[in-house]
């Protein structure tokens, strides 16, 4: 079973729906027709919502509304399924709820119960997949040896399995990880499973995720664990940090809070959507489904969830600074513990710092700073002031603390301002060794 668990698919099938409608040529739906798409749609929520007793009140709300001439508006398929994708959300005060209108998904679930059909869709989805790189949009090595992974979606793994497992042999050899979710809407639980199994021994059961769900009105029930065999090396002991935001959704908020709560990560950024229930499409005539939570999932530990609530972070920030408080926080607990490299990773932090403060530069100091310095010169241009070297070798000037600049391209030496009643008398070059050289003012 798979599931998709994805807020944008929600929000990209609204707008799909309003702009399509603009185009739609076809006959306008009949109230009948639109009131057995109702009916259908009530079926599918008892045989698979799990929350029955609010179930039995969307069907109704929804029939009403039609009675009254709520719908009369929406003449085109495209704009009935908005219409109802909208009052399901209401009514339910479920995310996970949309309508669309797609013959050609339905007719290429129907031909899936066909081997030699499905095996061409499979392919096809997998082309597809194949061009966002399954999601993963960005790993790197970060300044001081800290992983990094960014990705948008939880691909499936029997598709993505070889691109997932080459992103965390990427970063098996650093020395933290930073998992950048936030901007993340969900997917395939599996690949959640995948990828938090890395970070666990495999020597000892640990249950992720424990839930049950319906599929065509049966109970079922099962538990996701650690697996026993990965490519690659597990990073058992290696610091995690999650990044969070308000769009993190469904499996980014299950992989986040199942790490949290079995203490394998530090999560970092703003409190997630609150959307934890698995979902499915279900067909509810040859032209409409109905995306539609199928089930519940409890984490190992205290068997809660998040529906509705969001999972908080441990260190609140704006989510647009949460990478560079992120990769600060790392270095500063790598720095802790490792006394030979201390030095070297306090040196990364004045950047990391601007980046989450932005320090304030006054500009009188920069328009004072412009003018020689012995074999060198700084000029100020549209507010940045630039480094220029026997008038050929230019370099903008990053402030990252009082009076203190990052050299654009360079790692290993910095530049400070030595102010003196207001006027800039010399210029610091500050090494990463701590040796400092001193350029005087000539104008």
């Amino acid at each position: 079973m798979r599931y998709h668990l994805c807020l944008l698919q929600t929000l990209s099938a609204l707008s799909i729906v309003y702009a399509s409608s603009a185009f739609a040529e076809a006959p306008a739906l009949s109230r009948d027709e639109k009131s057995a798409v109702i009916a259908s749609l009530d079926s599918a929520l008892n045989a698979n919502y799990p929350f029955p007793d609010i179930a039995k009140k969307i069907a109704p709300v929804l029939q009403e509304r039609l009675k009254k001439g709520d719908y009369d508006a929406a003449t085109t398929k495209a704009e009935f399924a908005s219409k109802l994708t909208g009052d399901l959300l209401k009514v339910s005060g479920d995310l996970h709820f949309f309508v669309g209108a797609d013959a050609q998904w339905i007719a290429e679930f129907k031909a899936k119960a066909d081997p030699a059909l499905k095996a061409g869709i499979r392919k096809e989805e997998s082309r597809r997949l194949e061009e966002s790189n399954f999601g993963f949009d960005e790993v790197a090595r970060l300044k001081g040896n800290i992983g990094y992974i960014r990705f948008s979606y939880f691909a499936d793994p029997e598709l993505a399995y070889d691109t997932a497992a080459s992103v965390m042999r990427f970063v098996g050899n650093t020395d933290a990880v930073i998992i950048d979710l936030r901007y993340n809407n969900g997917g395939h639980l599996e690949m959640a499973q995948f990828l938090a199994s890395y970070f666990f021994s495999s020597e000892k059961d640990q249950l992720l995720f424990d839930y049950y769900y319906n599929e065509d009105g049966k109970r079922i029930q099962r538990g996701q664990w650690v697996l026993p065999g990965l490519p690659g090396k597990r990073m058992v002991d290696k610091p995690v940090y999650i990044l969070t935001g308000s769009t993190s959704f469904s499996s980014a908020e299950w992989f986040s809070y199942a790490m949290k709560k079995l203490g394998r990560a530090t999560l970092i950024g703003e409190r997630t959507a609150g959307g934890a229930h698995p979902v499915a499409r279900k067909p509810l005539n040859d032209e409409f489904f109905v995306q539609v939570p199928i089930g519940q999932i409890q984490d190992p530990v205290d068997h809660g969830d998040f529906e509705g609530t969001g999972v908080p972070p441990d260190i609140a920030s704006p989510s647009i600074r949460a990478l560079p408080l992120a990769h600060k926080l790392a270095l500063e607990n790598l720095a802790k513990t490792d006394e030979a490299r201390r030095t070297e990773l306090a040196w990364l932090l004045p950047s990391l710092t601007a980046a989450i403060e932005r320090p304030h530069v006054d500009a009188a100091v920069l328009t004072k700073a412009a003018g020689k310095y012995e074999g060198r010169q700084l000029i100020l241009d549209n507010g940045t002031l630039y480094y220029l070297w026997r008038e050929r070798l230019r370099v903008a000037l990053e402030p990252i603390g009082p009076n203190l600049f990052a050299v654009e391209g360079v790692s290993d030496f910095r530049y400070r301002l030595n102010v003196s009643r207001g006027n800039v008398t010399e210029l610091e070059r500050v090494n990463k060794d701590g040796s400092i050289q001193r350029y005087k003012r000539l104008d």
